[in-house]
């Protein structure tokens, strides 16, 4: 499948003589710069969480009962 996209690659960016702008190349590698800052720094923020604990279940803690609630009929 590498060789098959890779030959499929070549072939589209020969099939043609049409030339791309300064200003496509610079939106190009600005928007390859962006891609990886945002990749970087999502995988940042899930190592972080991971081992902050952050991704935990969640745990149910009840208050405990107090006596004037001893009175009142509650279900249970």
């Amino acid at each position: 499948m590498l060789v098959a996209a890779s030959v499929l690659g070549y072939l589209g960016w020969t099939s043609t003589d049409t030339s791309v702008p300064a200003s496509g190349y610079v939106a190009l590698v600005l928007g390859v710069v962006f891609s990886l800052v945002v990749g970087v720094g999502l995988m940042a923020l899930v190592f972080y969480s991971s081992r902050k604990g952050y991704d935990e279940p969640a745990v149910l803690i009840r208050e405990p009962e107090s006596d004037a609630e001893e009175g009142q009929d509650r279900p249970r």
